[in-house]
């Protein structure tokens, strides 16, 4: 890296004829790192085609990944840069949380989330843990990504056939070829959770899905800690027809459950007890869309089907 701060661009995907994207206001109220920061929006109906075409087109040296909602920390580009003075880093994330304002449902999705029984060590997505450190794929996410332009266009960019998960698979190539993700608990943006339990559910229902085809497309040792929801489907299914064998487990899972909640963080009660319910419930989704991802019909290389995508540079 040049002793000069790197140039940035800000890719934000957007829905076509999206008016109101919050992104965009808060990229504005980025520190600038030296450069002018350059501002991408790109509208269509495949992020992982929308965000490969703007990192083609950007003419900075660092790619800051958001979405539509995402309102990054002022600060955040700054702490970034540092650790992109280590030449090996390849990427730099941090947690999204969820803002202190938000309804009282939200914020228990949002625990739910950053709950290390329920998400493992993803919870890190969610919330700050620990200190900033080197990482991987589970604890980054792609709505507060900081990246290499270069390395991310050598590794071939996000799988175009993988929506949700295309990172995560991006990640373990970079790996792969020499580099290191950096988390930062500090490097944070705010975001609202799903509103409802529908949308909360389909939403793990979709990370199952995906995190089944990115094993099927690119299958890592990483991704067997992923086994253990549809695991717990089938024990689930399995326990009508077994009861005397398999009860007992539901009542270690039970306890295991209330311990969770015990020691979950900054929870109101009322919080503590919605939170039981809901981390069985983000098992059993996350573990249904993972049987559902195995069977899904996948597209294993070859051209992409067309897919209409604007690009407008905001500055």
């Amino acid at each position: 890296m040049s002793d000069s701060s790197p140039s940035v661009t800000v890719i934000i995907p957007a829905r076509p004829g999206q008016q109101q994207i919050d992104a965009v206001d808060a990229a504005r109220a980025l520190a600038s790192p030296g450069n002018p920061i350059e501002i991408l929006v790109v509208r269509g109906t495949q992020p992982s085609v929308q965000r490969n075409l703007a990192v083609r087109q950007a003419q900075a040296e660092l790619i800051y990944f958001l979405d539509d909602d995402s309102r990054p920390d002022p600060c955040n580009l700054r702490r970034a840069l540092r650790h992109f003075q280590k030449s090996d880093v390849v990427m730099v994330g941090g947690p999204t949380l969820c803002p202190p304002a938000a309804p009282w449902l939200e914020r228990v999705f949002q625990a739910v989330m950053g709950s290390r029984l329920a998400f493992g060590p993803s919870c890190a997505r969610y919330r700050a843990v620990g200190r900033s450190r080197r990482s991987g794929e589970k604890e980054l996410i792609l709505c507060n990504l900081v990246a290499r332009k270069e390395p991310f266009l050598a590794a071939g960019g996000f799988d175009e056939a993988l929506y949700p998960n295309e990172e995560n698979a991006l990640m373990d190539t970079l790996q792969a070829r020499g580099g290191v993700l950096w988390y930062d608990p500090e490097l944070v943006i705010h975001r609202r959770p799903r509103s409802t339990l529908g949308a909360f559910t389909r939403m793990l229902f979709n990370y199952g899905r995906g995190r089944a085809e990115q094993f099927r497309l690119h299958p890592t040792a990483g991704s067997i800690l992923n086994f253990a929801p549809p695991l717990l489907v089938l024990y689930a299914v399995a326990t009508p027809w077994l009861p005397a064998v398999l009860t007992w487990g539901w009542g270690i899972y039970a306890l295991g459950l209330i311990l969770g909640a015990t020691l979950h963080p900054g929870l109101a009660v009322s919080q503590r007890l919605a939170l039981l319910p809901l981390i069985l419930l983000s098992h059993l989704s996350y573990g249904a869309g993972f049987w559902r991802g195995l069977f899904t019909a996948l597209r294993r290389g070859g051209a992409p089907a067309p897919v209409q995508v604007e690009l407008e540079r905001i500055r």
